[in-house]
């Protein structure tokens, strides 16, 4: 910033109730200091009002705005608003946010990737993005020839309508599902919901009921009963993007078209859903001997051998229940476990996780990682590094 100039005012109108938060706060907080920005909190709970900022001496608003009185204040405003709410459709106020449609389509790729072509989505009445993520779940999951059941919660709970009142046609609905089956829910609160509703119906996670949140809300997901898997978000880039569109805005540059769409960080994988819902024997006890010997260097006729069976049947019946061929789903397999060292507090050398991924060599396991990730090792390892 040259010298002189008049430091830029930003309001920050969100809460911080999930780690999500922190990290659009993190992000935020650094790209403001780049740019010798004054940030100004809102000390109390979230609110956009005419009271709180028409007569806020400052120059930009970064907001999660989730109700058309909210979207209508910020358009009075006068100054640059960036929105970083889904809640509502699109709308002529800038807005910076997930990939809603892509997070439904990543759950329904983890569960189609472990067998289950039975799924539901439990989603939030009048919410925008919890329509989005249910229509990415459900045509990636009909288009596998999967079905889904739906049910929506109202958009909230209170005094007048608690959420234990709910809890019945949850229930209901829960004991009108065949087993086993996938389930999707909208947040890592309303999965919360759905991991209760089990307990009770004697209902077992995830034998029964797999089943997958979004936000990987720490709390939620680490403190459950069975942990819970969930969609990450990239809370860190969707702030600094946010910051970056409102420093184009605040310097006269023109909106853009449309919504700013930040892709999801990818499933982080829990105990809720640690199965496959097979049901061709051969293939379950191929899964089971790919799971048990992953560490070794073996191919397809480990399996064919050990199950007595043709590379044509496995083939056949692999693409049939997992929608892949063994091969691909042993590197698959391989990749994961390569993530999750590559993920450890313990820095781990390459040659080690390459043996401990059955790869006889680092550069197998390079050219395999990028094919199915579109992502290097290096990137991977500084991309989860970054989100601790």
């Amino acid at each position: 910033m040259r010298k002189g100039k008049r430091k830029k005012r930003v309001a920050l109108v969100f809460t911080l109730a999930t780690s999500f938060e922190a990290e659009l706060l993190r992000s935020v907080t650094e790209y403001a200091g780049n740019r010798g920005w004054i940030l100004d909190m809102n000390p109390e709970p979230f609110l956009v009002s005419a009271r709180a900022l028409l007569s806020w001496p400052g120059d930009g608003v970064l907001a999660f705005l989730r109700t058309p009185a909210r979207l209508r204040t910020a358009r009075s405003l006068g100054i640059p608003v960036v929105n970083m709410a889904g809640a509502l459709p699109p709308s002529e106020v800038p807005r910076v946010m997930v990939d809603q449609e892509a997070i439904g389509k990543l759950a329904a790729e983890h569960f189609l990737e472990r067998g289950f072509r039975r799924t539901a989505y439990f989603g939030q009445r009048g919410m925008w993005y919890s329509r989005q993520r249910q229509r990415g779940f459900v045509e990636r999951i009909r288009r596998a020839g999967g079905e889904c059941r739906i049910l929506e919660a109202p958009q909230s709970f209170d005094a007048r309508y608690p959420w234990y009142r709910y809890m019945k046609l949850l229930e209901d609905w829960l004991q009108t599902l065949k087993t086993p089956v996938g389930l999707m829910a909208v947040h890592d609160y309303r999965a919360r919901m759905v991991l209760d509703a089990c307990a009770r119906l004697g209902l077992r996670v995830p034998q029964d009921v797999a089943l997958i949140g979004v936000d990987n809300n720490e709390v939620i997901c680490t403190f459950s009963e069975v942990p819970l898997t969930s969609v990450a978000r990239d809370g860190y880039r969707e702030g600094y993007e946010a910051a970056a569109l409102l420093d184009r805005l605040m310097e006269g540059h023109p909106p853009p078209k449309g919504d700013i769409l930040i892709p999801p960080q990818g499933v982080v994988a829990r105990a809720s859903t640690d199965i496959e819902a097979i049901e061709n024997p051969h293939v379950a006890a191929a899964v089971r001997l790919i799971r048990e010997h992953l560490g070794e260097p073996f191919g397809v006729e480990l399996l064919e051998s050990h199950l007595s069976v043709s590379r044509r049947y496995l083939y056949y019946h692999f693409q049939q229940c997992l929608g892949c061929t063994p091969y691909r789903y042993i590197n698959r397999m391989r990749v994961e476990r390569a993530k999750q060292l590559l993920a450890a507090p313990t820095r781990l050398k390459l040659y080690h996780i390459a043996r401990e991924c059955g790869f006889s060599e680092p550069r197998r396991l390079r050219l395999v990682f990028r094919r199915l990730t579109g992502m290097t090792l290096g990137e991977y390892r500084r991309l989860v590094t970054a989100r601790r």
